[in-house]
């Protein structure tokens, strides 16, 4: 699925999501990941939303995001709270969706220069 065509140099856009892995700024990574405005973090340890703890969240942390988006993979699976204290009682917003609709999300945050950080299951 095609996502955006755009991207500004420097910025780590969102082009698509395919069953091969995701795209971002046309080389497809087959790997989970962590993507900002700015950084690219490959291999990310996470396979499955229960996976989820403070250490796995500690590099999304410590992109300083105002938003941060969890993609669950291909379909929407809520973590239990416990997981992400951490972020809850740090005053950041968290949100979880399917993967194909973290991504979305992502580039439309990203347009609106809000500092989103999405952490993508693959």
């Amino acid at each position: 699925m095609k996502l955006s065509e755009d991207h500004n140099a420097g910025t780590y856009m969102i082009n698509g999501y395919e069953a091969e892995g995701i795209i971002i700024n046309q080389r497809t990574y087959s790997s989970s990941l962590i993507v900002s405005n700015h950084r690219l973090l490959e291999n990310w340890p996470m396979q499955e939303i229960s996976q989820l703890s403070t250490e796995n969240l500690a590099p999304i942390l410590e992109l300083e995001p105002e938003v941060i988006l969890i993609g669950t993979g291909s379909t929407l699976i809520f973590p239990p709270p416990t997981s992400y204290t951490n972020v809850i009682q740090s005053g950041l917003g968290i949100e979880f969706m399917d993967s194909v609709a973290a991504c979305r999300t992502y580039n439309i945050l990203l347009s609106e220069d809000r500092r989103v950080v999405a952490g993508i299951i693959l």
